[in-house]
């Protein structure tokens, strides 16, 4: 198991782990319920970097310390900024949803607790999402006078277009068993339950051939929503998944994928 290190002799807001071909980012600022101060954000950009970079990592786990999973943005941090004072340069959120939702290991959040606004952000863009069913959501920005612009790129990729419009409209609680139904997360899961249910998903990653795992994560967002089958574009859809299909099929990973299979033993790639 490897320990990032922090940057400065600061404590960290977040925590870099990898063991058994994933790693695992904590955002460890509880104090002010893991908000995305510009630390923090740098922290985290340049933890995703690092875990993504790394040959040795199959997936990644986006989860927190605290109570809360993450509260969105920092407000006294914006307000000290309108008001003149220097904030430190940082990643801001489109680049982070974009390390998240175009990087080429699958990232799955593991919430520890609530999300509010920005945190859901988080959510939405990991490819696979688990939340215990005590945890709330909620996207506050209406009631304090903003607008949820930058999260909706990739809220609206998973939310469904009621209660997305519900939701964002009235800025009201929903629970975990809510969010599932919308589509915002992939499982509401008996509190108890949590670990067993994330290493179930773990597990499946680190049985999963690296190169097939991530050119699924790009297939994905290739294909989400349907749109290679609408009737105009599936003819070409169905020759380019061809042509994906027979490029796998005789590569490496699935000639010792076969291998495996029959001489019943778990792949070279399996941790």
């Amino acid at each position: 198991m490897t320990q990032q290190q922090p940057p400065t002799g600061d404590t960290p807001l977040v925590k870099l782990t990898v063991d058994r071909a994933v790693a695992t980012i904590t955002l460890d600022s509880p104090r002010n319920r893991n908000a995305l101060s510009a630390r923090l954000r740098s922290e985290l950009s340049k933890a995703l970097a690092d875990a993504m970079a790394d040959d040795d990592v199959r997936g990644i786990v986006l989860t927190a310390t605290g109570p809360v999973f993450c509260a969105g943005a920092d407000l006294k941090e914006i307000g000290a900024a309108l008001a003149g004072e220097q904030i430190e340069p940082a990643p801001e959120l489109p680049e982070i949803f974009e390390q998240i939702m175009g990087g080429p290991k699958p990232v799955v959040a593991v919430l520890n607790g609530a999300a509010r606004a920005g945190g859901i952000g988080l959510v939405a863009a990991a490819d696979i999402a688990l939340a215990p069913k005590s945890a709330t959501f909620a996207f506050t920005e209406v009631r304090i006078g903003a607008v949820p612009a930058i999260i909706s790129v990739p809220v609206s990729a998973r939310m469904h277009s009621r209660q997305l419009s519900r939701y964002f409209i009235t800025g009201e609680l929903f629970d975990a068993a809510d969010a599932a139904d919308a589509g915002l997360i992939t499982r509401a899961v008996p509190d108890r339950e949590m670990d067993h249910a994330s290493e179930s998903v773990l597990e499946g990653l680190r049985a999963a051939a690296p190169a097939a795992l991530s050119r699924t994560k790009q297939l994905l967002g290739e294909v989400g929503g349907g749109a290679e089958a609408a009737p105009d574009r599936r003819s070409e859809a169905f020759e380019r998944m061809g042509q994906l299909s027979a490029e796998f099929f005789a590569g490496e990973e699935a000639a010792e994928g076969r291998t495996a299979f029959f001489e019943k033993r778990p792949p070279s790639w399996s941790r």
